[in-house]
């Protein structure tokens, strides 16, 4: 009899922790960052890793400012390790660029950004690069001065592949597919001392901007209620919960 009790209890257990999961997963604005057992990651490894997992695409496609109305072709897919998260962009355009290198303007050129809040301080870092994987890489509680510049070994650490290949290279006006992936170690949020990913709840959001290429474009994951376009905007950040 005590077997059977404590089978039911178990099975009880579960059946909370499978709706609890559920809700979270239906929660809106909440991503459920899958985890992934691997120790070290090449970032052009990344897709592959991330098919073999199942983990779906997201969809960077919200025009917030009725300005700015072209919204190419763009997903995003995000796990974790542990220690460094894994994001996987898709895109697809009418034009691209890269002509900025590490530390530059990459906003300018066919650019993909992740901003997130590692903990609940006010400082978020806006992890921003461009289709050839040149990285900008700042961290604050605001825009402009506020923001502090990683320097280039905390660039370094941040591993990238991109389909275009890493050169710089001019506006090539034609319809181009590309992707990007990172491997973004703890080590990369160099104002926090984040140690482990598993179990973390952070707050960000993903987009997608080419200030400019031939059409300038500012689209996001989650939504953004501003009369102009701004990305740093972290009270409209969702919310991404790492297993």
């Amino acid at each position: 009899m005590n077997t059977i009790r404590l089978l039911l209890l178990f099975v009880g257990l579960l059946s909370i922790q499978s709706c609890h999961t559920h809700e979270i997963e239906n929660e809106p604005g909440t991503l459920i960052v899958p985890y992934i057992d691997q120790t070290e990651v090449d970032a052009a490894d990344v897709p592959s890793l991330l098919d073999a997992a199942g983990v779906a695409f997201q969809t960077i496609g919200i025009v917030n400012w009725s300005g700015y109305p072209y919204k190419p072709s763009v997903q995003f897919r995000i796990a974790h390790t542990g220690n460094a998260i894994l994001i996987h962009y898709q895109v697809e355009e009418q034009c691209v660029a890269a002509l900025a290198n590490d530390g530059g303007a990459v906003y300018k050129d066919a650019c993909c950004e992740f901003f997130v809040a590692p903990v609940d301080d006010g400082i978020y870092y806006n992890f921003e690069a461009n289709c050839a994987g040149a990285l900008l890489l700042e961290a604050g509680k605001g825009k402009g001065n506020q923001r502090i510049a990683a320097p280039q070994s905390v660039l370094d650490t941040v591993k990238r592949w991109a389909s275009l290949g890493r050169e710089p290279f001019a506006l090539r006006e034609e319809p181009t597919k590309w992707q990007l992936a990172l491997v973004i170690p703890v080590e990369a949020f160099f104002r926090h001392p984040v140690t482990s990913l598993s179990g973390k709840v952070m707050k960000g959001n993903f987009y997608k901007c080419g200030n400019d290429l031939c059409q300038r474009h500012y689209l996001s994951w989650r939504p953004i209620n501003t009369s102009t376009p701004d990305f740093h905007q972290p009270n409209f950040f969702g919310k991404l919960v790492f297993e």
